[in-house]
């Protein structure tokens, strides 16, 4: 039998998105903790919308290169489970200290030679590299060639990201034997705006529904 694929709803911003990813089975939320996101939340916000979340669906607190300041602000506000970080890796092993919580590595990637073959940390989330000109590190919407993971002897678990939407999402699992997928901008109508039917479609897709 296959492994039962993990999802990640990323970048909640309401409780409509947040009600249909935990109805629908996702196994964490995401929420978005850097400046210059359309999917940015402040920790009161977050808060009052984790609070609607059965304790099974994990907590995930999206950062671009963090202050401990601004980490324990949020954690001050919002229980999160797990950092998910765009940061140096010795950064993120400090950081991963100072918290006591699972932090998780965002990596950019565009040929399978940039895999990476170790890590400090207790996951990886791999995606496309930034755009040339792009404004943020993750959250561009842009895939990579996924059947460049296939076979990798990731040192960490991982998740795949970057450009899935509920059309490509079982190919994009197939190709790349990914086990955990995170997904953004593709179950959206509009920067920020998640569609709580496309939420329920891809993840009946990709658990093969």
């Amino acid at each position: 039998m296959s492994p039962r694929v993990g999802i990640k709803i990323c970048g909640i911003c309401d409780e409509a998105a947040l009600d249909a990813a935990a109805e629908a089975g996702a196994d964490w939320i995401g929420f978005v903790f850097a400046a210059g996101s359309p999917r940015t939340v402040s920790p009161s916000a977050a808060a009052a919308l984790e609070r609607r979340l059965p304790r099974h669906v994990r907590r995930v607190g999206l950062f671009v290169a963090p202050t401990e300041d601004e980490v324990a602000r949020v954690l001050d506000a919002v229980p999160l489970d797990v950092l998910q970080l765009y940061a140096n890796p010795v950064r993120a092993v400090a950081l991963r200290r100072a918290f006591d919580r699972p932090v998780w590595l965002a990596h950019g990637v565009r040929r399978r030679t940039e895999l990476p073959d170790r890590t400090a940390l207790d996951g990886l989330v791999i995606e496309a590299k930034a755009p040339e000109g792009a404004d943020r590190p993750g959250g561009n919407g842009v895939r990579f060639d996924w059947s460049i993971a296939r076979g990798w002897s990731a040192p960490a678990p991982w998740l795949l990201a970057g450009g899935l939407t509920p059309d490509n999402v079982a190919e994009a699992i197939r190709q790349s034997g990914a086990t955990a997928v995170d997904v953004s901008s593709g179950v959206e109508d509009a920067p920020g705006r998640k569609r709580p039917a496309l939420i329920r479609a891809f993840i009946a897709r990709a658990r093969g529904g």
